[in-house]
């Protein structure tokens, strides 16, 4: 009767400890969520104000400010480096996320009722 409760007490401190990896994993996809949301604000950024300086062009000639078109033009294409960076890290990191998460779901196949 104590072996069948131990190995009791041990499957359900096991189900406990994949469900907790689970729940680790989907805050880790949450975080890259969040990071891709940061990335595409950076990304529309720089798009935004290159619109702006469009639509006012007529407002002044291009050579005639050169020397803050440039040093605003590296720092737009920083910036939209930046927001595709970010935004490939988060969907690569949640890819691997969900392959992880799948992978215990077919390991665990209790564990596979609970999540889609």
């Amino acid at each position: 009767m104590t072996q069948q409760r131990d190995t009791v007490g041990k499957s359900e401190k096991f189900d406990s400890i994949v469900i907790n990896e689970v729940q680790l994993l989907l805050a880790e996809k949450r975080t890259s969520l969040a990071v891709m949301r940061t990335g595409i604000a950076v990304l529309a950024l720089p798009l935004s104000v290159i619109g702006l300086l469009i639509a006012t062009s007529k407002y002044y000639n291009i050579f005639n400010v050169l020397h803050l078109v440039i040093p605003f033009g590296i720092l737009n294409l920083g910036l939209i480096v930046l927001g595709c960076y970010l935004i490939t890290r988060a969907i690569i990191k949640m890819h691997n996320y969900d392959k992880h998460i799948h992978e215990l779901k077919v390991k665990f196949s209790a564990l596979g009722k609970f999540i889609e």
